[in-house]
């Protein structure tokens, strides 16, 4: 199933490196990637594929909030159909 990952917080080295690592930790390819910096705030978007992560949609929620928090970072994941029909104009 492919998802898609958000990220925003204030900007410092390694925000990338560690959200990438803790997604190849449990088996999630990313996809495609973007970010940037507008001012002080990182943001970043990836699609992933989580076919190999043996954890469901909502324990990997749970796991990316909680890494979000340690970093002061708002980190989410959202199954892509659902991604999209919220953003459907």
């Amino acid at each position: 199933m492919k998802a898609i990952v958000t990220v925003i917080g204030k900007d410092r080295v390694g925000i990338t490196a560690a959200v990438c690592s803790l997604l190849a930790q449990h088996n999630i390819n990313i996809l495609d990637i973007t970010q940037t910096v507008l001012q002080d705030f990182f943001t970043m978007v990836m699609l992933v594929d989580t076919t190999a992560c043996a954890e469901s949609i909502g324990t990997m929620a749970d796991i990316l909030e909680q890494a979000g928090k340690e970093q002061e970072l708002s980190i989410r994941i959202q199954r892509e159909d659902i991604f999209h029909a919220m953003h459907r104009i």
